[in-house]
């Protein structure tokens, strides 16, 4: 079963908001464990509510004390470094999503040029149809490939030229050798000893 995707917004209604909480309080309590257990890290959690009087500490009043007396030691700027509140947190997120849809618009933008690009070579002249910032972003793009162009074929001639330099250095270290002759042993002349009288 696919689970539904939650819409993080104010819960209006308190019924369900308090059930959420209850619900997300237990759940974050259980991470928390989870993940100074599984990591070796010291961890706590502070939690004010309006369902309960006093604030809700993991894993104990006692434990809360000991993190944050450790958090205190630290000097202000490194804390500064590390610390994230809502509002950075969000902002953050923003500036990383923004720089996102720029880059993704950039990409639609210069395969919609491509495409206008091939179109015309294939004779299709959709190219009037074009506004002045369609016609710059296309001039652009064809510069772009053409830079693209003449640095392959710089590369290209550059493996050529040291291939045939290295081909004409093997072909002058090369030394000539004389033809072989095949020698071919004398015969040897046969003796026959006479041992008969």
């Amino acid at each position: 079963m696919i689970r539904k995707k939650v819409k993080l917004a104010y819960i209006t209604n308190g019924s369900s908001r308090k059930a959420t909480y209850k619900k997300r309080n237990k759940g974050l309590m259980k991470k928390m464990s989870e993940l100074s257990t599984l990591c070796g890290i010291d961890a706590c959690v502070i939690m004010y509510s309006p369902y309960k009087s006093q604030p809700e500490v993991w894993p104990s009043p006692k434990g809360v004390q000991q993190v944050l007396s450790k958090f205190k030691m630290i000097p202000k700027m490194e804390q500064r470094n590390n610390m994230v509140n809502q509002e950075s947190f969000l902002s953050q997120r923003t500036i990383k999503v923004v720089e996102q849809l720029k880059k993704h618009c950039k990409d639609n933008r210069e395969k919609e040029m491509t495409q206008v690009m091939f179109n015309n070579i294939c004779n299709k002249w959709v190219i009037h149809g074009l506004n002045f910032g369609d016609i710059n972003d296309l001039n652009l793009l064809l510069d772009e490939k053409m830079s693209n162009i003449d640095k392959r074929m710089d590369a290209f001639a550059m493996t050529s030229l040291y291939t045939q330099e290295a081909s004409s250095s093997l072909s002058s270290s090369m030394v000539a050798l004389p033809p072989m002759t095949m020698v071919m042993p004398k015969a040897m002349p046969r003796t026959y000893h006479n041992h008969f009288p």
